[in-house]
């Protein structure tokens, strides 16, 4: 991911690393082992830190591959866009410079990351849950670019067929992160099926 450790203080990047170990060995055991063959408490080991300290960081065995570290990239670059940009256009230049901003190998683990996800009956679930946070927090970011209340019913729906559209492009056996711009763009063209 984009480093923001440059800005933060010691004892920030030194939480910043201790997260980043865990979700690594997390996902290396996850590979390795299977999400559910893979524990707790052999994440903990592996990342070299106790149990209480890996539930600091995430409340459940889930939440280390459910959290999406780009989100908060993506509303800065959201925040960024012009405010004459209509919101699709401007919601699709920000994805966009959120996936030209990663690394090839950051690329890859959140791909690896998107595929664990889509893969796994748990997580699917999961995620299904999460979407609602993910509408609110579209809604939010589009209505404080509109100035409108984020509560409204037309910016609850399009927050809702974004979000919709990006889980739907990222799951599936050709799915993935890059398909965000391409599912974002199909619902700008207005969904044509012929």
């Amino acid at each position: 991911m984009p480093d923001k450790t440059a800005v933060l203080g010691l004892r920030e990047r030194k939480k910043a690393r201790t997260r980043a170990s865990i979700r690594e060995h997390a996902m290396r055991l996850f590979i390795e082992q299977g999400f559910a063959q893979t524990s707790v408490e052999q994440i903990a080991e592996a990342a070299e830190v106790s149990p209480s300290t890996y539930f600091r960081y995430f409340p459940t065995k889930e939440d280390v591959v459910l959290a999406d570290d780009l989100d908060p990239i993506l509303l800065a670059a959201l925040a960024a866009q012009p405010p004459d940009l209509p919101p699709m256009v401007a919601l699709r230049n920000a994805v966009l410079r959120t996936w030209q901003a990663l690394t090839p190998e950051d690329f890859e683990r959140e791909q690896e990351r998107q595929r664990l996800i889509f893969s796994v009956p748990e997580l699917r679930a999961a995620i299904l849950l999460q979407l609602y946070s993910s509408i609110d927090m579209v809604a939010g970011a589009v209505a404080e670019r509109l100035g409108r209340d984020p509560a409204e019913f037309e910016i609850k729906v399009f927050a809702g067929a974004v979000a919709g559209a990006v889980m739907g492009g990222a799951s599936g056996p050709n799915g993935g992160i890059g398909n965000a711009v391409k599912a974002i763009e199909f619902l700008e063209q207005g969904l044509p099926l012929t």
